[in-house]
């Protein structure tokens, strides 16, 4: 395993506990200001305030499990592109959705400048 799959396969684990917190600080530091995110209906947009709102505390869905199966992660030296399936369990919400992310490495902290969900 390269150490770029070590340090991206970190940060997803990260994101899933993040997911399951909530956690906006983690959404906060790991999506770079300018990310494009696409949503299931192939709308593009700078989203990640939005992402950020929805991971406060008392906001969105709360979810009781996140499980991440299907992982991949390719390395490309300061990038790295992540695909994977999670499902996301709570009182009011049982999903599976399908994800892409492209993480860069920028200075020396990673962060999600793309990404697209899929149900």
């Amino acid at each position: 395993m390269s150490s770029v799959v070590a340090e991206i396969s970190e940060l997803e684990e990260r994101l899933r506990l993040a997911e399951l917190a909530p956690d906006s600080a983690f959404f906060e530091a790991a999506l770079d200001d300018d990310a494009v995110l696409v949503s299931e209906h192939g709308e593009p947009s700078l989203a990640k305030s939005r992402v950020v709102d929805a991971h406060q505390p008392g906001n969105g869905p709360k979810f009781s499990a996140v499980t991440m199966t299907h992982m991949q992660i390719v390395d490309h030296g300061t990038a790295a592109v992540v695909t994977c399936q999670g499902r996301f369990e709570g009182p009011d919400i049982d999903v599976t959705l399908k994800f892409m992310r492209v993480w860069v490495k920028k200075g020396t902290r990673w962060q999600i400048v793309a990404g697209s969900i899929f149900k």
